[in-house]
């Protein structure tokens, strides 16, 4: 079984350091699948997380792919975002939001990057300016208070889709952010009690090649091939939260 868990540590290293997206909505469920307990799923993956955004941001910097001006000021919009979602969860509760939140993310996420992947690219009216990189991280910290859509997606498509960033640095950028916040996640799970350390190891043992080899095939992918593949695993994402909300 440690086997399984260090194979499938390895394929979701390899995904996250490839195109920075498609972690957190493979891991969770997956581990669901092989048995372990939905609260302990997700802190164990947080945990994970965590490790192979390390290890990512660390490679993709080697390299020059991270936008740091970018990732603080998202991180930045983010933490008022936190702050609100904490309070609404005392008032509104979770399921009601995730129910009907998800379903359109996901479909979202569905159209968009089958547009994306038929036209190219979606030249939308909007300017680039840092105001909306800051409400962009307000709008994704709130939203993964509420469901089980990676922050990785989203950031993603706006980045490489709307912003038109190249799609190499999109992957630095996303792996760096979503590394503060996986860390902030791992912490309040930790303080549960909701981590499986020697689940979370065997995972770790094997997202350290997996994510040295998605960040290699990474910087060797053409730009326009990369951004395919961001949008095709993105595709997938916003399908499996479909099927998954359906099935709940």
């Amino acid at each position: 079984m440690q086997a399984t868990f260090a194979g499938l540590g390895f394929l979701v290293g390899f995904l996250v350091g490839l195109t920075g997206v498609g972690g957190g909505a493979l891991m969770t469920p997956s581990l669901i699948f092989l048995g372990v307990e939905p609260l302990t799923a997700v802190g164990t993956d947080l945990l994970y997380a965590t490790v192979t955004r390390v290890f990512g941001a660390f490679f993709h910097g080697r390299k020059g792919h991270i936008r740091t001006d970018i990732a603080v000021r998202l991180f930045a919009g983010s933490l008022p975002a936190i702050v609100l979602g904490a309070a609404l969860l005392r008032v509104i509760p979770e399921e009601a939001i995730n129910r009907h939140l998800t379903l359109i993310l996901g479909s979202i996420l569905i159209v968009t990057s089958l547009l994306s992947l038929f036209k190219g690219e979606l030249n939308l009216p909007v300017r680039r300016r840092w105001a909306y990189v800051y409400l962009l991280g307000f709008i994704v910290g709130l939203t993964v208070q509420f469901t089980s859509v990676g922050a990785g997606v989203i950031v993603s498509f706006a980045l490489m889709n709307v912003a038109r960033v190249n799609p190499r640095e999109v992957v630095g950028v996303t792996i760096t952010y979503g590394l503060a916040l996986s860390t902030m996640g791992f912490l309040n799970y930790a303080f549960l009690g909701s981590v499986e350390y020697r689940l979370a190891a065997a995972l770790i043992a094997g997202t350290l090649p997996g994510v040295y080899l998605g960040t290699h095939v990474n910087s060797k992918a053409g730009k326009e091939r990369l951004k395919r593949v961001i949008n095709v695993i993105i595709l997938l994402v916003g399908i499996l939260i479909l099927v998954q909300r359906v099935a709940h």
